[in-house]
């Protein structure tokens, strides 16, 4: 005679096992977020990052509130050239990083004259400045970038705390080089696009 009070050995097991089912699908997805987040901020650390440009003083090519995105792995294997845009420390510490064109490198010899900027002698075409005259600033010229530095210019040249006024700066303080402007999505495109590289004439 089967007492109605009883359950069947298949009815105890089910409820265990949905809840160990539960809590591995809970697992699962705690290890998955977490590496998620792990690779989204190692990509952020060491391969690409966005930022949001402060100021003016790469006008027109990048604007005040544009968001690029910086390659920061490019130079573990090569140095900053001519033309780059990088981001780099602010050493007033008055931003927390600026955005600027490298103009010269080590070993070049920088000098401003008639509105003009010099390397080793030779005058340097600029479309990306679109005829706006480069003035000198405070920092001493003609000057030589020593290696391991580089000597940075905002392409806005009548609006730009670059090396003109700070001096050349250490490539050790160059975090990438920007190469996408993201947003808004009516300025989207190529850095390099958006500002055409420099040449010696």
């Amino acid at each position: 005679m089967i007492d109605p009070t009883d359950t069947p050995a298949d009815d105890v097991a089910v409820e265990p096992q949905e809840s160990q089912s539960l809590g591995r699908w809970l697992l699962e997805m705690v290890v998955l977020f977490a590496c998620a987040a792990l690779l989204a901020q190692g990509v952020k650390t060491w391969v690409v990052q966005p930022y949001v440009i402060p100021s003016g003083s790469m006008i027109p090519a990048i604007v005040e509130g544009d968001h690029v995105l910086v390659n920061k792995f490019v130079y573990r294997f090569s140095s900053p050239q001519r033309g780059d845009v990088v981001i780099l420390d602010d050493p007033t510490a008055q931003t927390p990083m600026l955005i600027k064109r490298v103009v010269a490198v080590g070993g070049e010899r920088v000098d401003i004259n008639d509105g003009s900027v010099y390397i080793n002698g030779t005058k340097l075409v600029e479309p990306y400045t679109y005829g706006k005259s480069t003035l000198r600033g405070p920092y001493q010229v003609p000057t030589v970038v020593p290696e391991g530095y580089v000597w940075v210019m905002g392409d806005n040249r009548t609006n730009s705390q670059d090396s003109r006024w700070i001096g050349p700066q250490p490539i050790a303080d160059v975090h990438g080089k920007a190469f996408f402007t993201y947003w808004p999505l009516n300025r989207a495109g190529s850095v390099a696009l958006l500002g055409a590289a420099a040449a010696l004439r």
